[in-house]
């Protein structure tokens, strides 16, 4: 009886060290591009209206009115 307790113990004390480990976080292979431009785009066909895949300006453009239409708070007031 004495040795089962014990025993179970133990088996308890492993698994409660063992939950307290730290995970690797590793971003792995995800298909993320780090080193493309962003507006040489992903390829995916979920781009924004508008805007064509690898044209710098066209990306720009659509920052600049992204920004003023959602960010800026004086438009929004007027």
């Amino acid at each position: 009886m004495k040795r089962t307790l014990s025993l179970f113990a133990a088996a308890a004390v492993a698994v409660a060290i063992a939950g307290c480990s730290e995970q690797p976080q590793t971003i792995g292979n995800t298909g993320y591009k780090a080193d493309a431009a962003s507006f040489q785009g992903t390829g995916k066909p979920y781009a924004a209206p508008g805007w064509k895949q690898g044209d710098k300006t066209s990306w720009e453009q659509h920052l600049k009115t992204r920004t003023q239409n959602g960010q800026n708070d004086y438009t929004k007031v007027n």
